[in-house]
């Protein structure tokens, strides 16, 4: 029996610095993309992290599940695996050479909305309440107010209407794979994010082959920024994403997308000097009071600790 979401001071923290951390990681992404192709960069950065956490795995005794597991299990990691980064990464490579960029982050924005229903019918104790339901949506309306007219404006490209199926398709996967981590059994989370990068590198290397050829050689900055993607926002956010779902659980966590529209574009502004939008205050405002809504209960019993 899966234990109900324990939504502490700490799980508050955790998809703070992961909404920081991943509205950063476009910044770096276009940085990288100046000396690699689109899914040599998703290969490169997931094999980096799997290394990386697999070295510490083992050097922690290697242990994944804490009692014998089923075949099913097994095969749900690998479900997890695929749809929590390597499927992901390769539609959204592919579909934001089509789609605006506000499309693609209103995408993103949407997995808090695909994975409160879906919580509803597959993870106890996360019902779909009115004012959850209610917050979800003001902070998605929050999200597209902050993105202006980009939201849902046409690239005018040939293939822009499979490039926004692929971006959503996308955001579809990432609120699949938080429901079926969320259901797993007792697991130790190293264990889990190591194995999870794992099968995700062993989908996106012959992907990034098959579709873009042999690995390009590139320079030694890309390689340092590469390396850089690979620790922080695929290695150490993928260990505090695990954390946060196996505690607080997906519903909490999914409320990380409607951060990272936001430190996008303030990051944007200031080491890019991009204009910062007038909507970003009134924008802010809907997504907190939305957040703070579907969490009413969670920041109650916080504050009153």
């Amino acid at each position: 029996m899966i234990d109900s979401p324990k939504i502490t001071g700490t799980s508050w923290l955790m998809v703070a610095i992961l909404g920081f951390t991943w509205g950063g990681t476009f910044l770096v992404t276009e940085i990288a993309l100046r000396g690699i192709t689109p899914f040599w960069l998703a290969a490169g950065r997931i094999c980096f992290a799997a290394v990386l956490m697999v070295a510490i795995w083992q050097s922690l005794g290697g242990k994944l599940f804490h009692d014998a597991t089923q075949p099913i299990t097994r095969l749900q990691v690998v479900a997890i695996g695929a749809f929590s980064s390597a499927i992901p990464f390769m539609l959204l490579a592919w579909g934001q050479q089509y789609v605006t960029s506000g499309f693609a982050g209103v995408s993103m924005a949407s997995v808090a909305l695909i994975v409160l229903p879906l919580s509803h019918f597959f993870v106890p104790g996360e019902r779909m309440t009115w004012r959850r339901s209610l917050g979800f949506i003001i902070g998605f309306v929050g999200v597209c107010i902050l993105i202006g007219g980009q939201a849902f404006e046409t690239s005018g490209a040939q293939l822009e209407t499979a490039g926004r199926i692929a971006c959503i398709s996308a955001a579809c996967c990432y609120g699949i794979s938080s429901i079926l981590m969320r259901r797993l059994p007792a697991v130790d989370p190293i264990g889990l994010s190591a194995v999870l990068l794992l099968i995700a590198a062993c989908i996106t290397l012959p992907a990034a082959w098959i579709v873009e050829g042999p690995p390009p050689l590139p320079d030694t900055q890309t390689l340092i920024v590469i390396a850089c993607l690979g620790l922080i926002p695929t290695a150490a956010a993928n260990m505090l994403r695990v954390l946060v779902i196996r505690s607080a659980g997906p519903v909490f966590m999914s409320i990380t997308n409607y951060q990272v529209p936001v430190w996008s574009v303030v990051m944007g502004a200031l080491i890019l000097n991009e204009p910062l939008p007038p909507s970003l205050l009134s924008a802010m405002a809907l997504i907190l009071a939305g957040v703070g809504l579907s969490q009413y209960g969670a920041l109650r019993r916080l504050f009153q600790r």
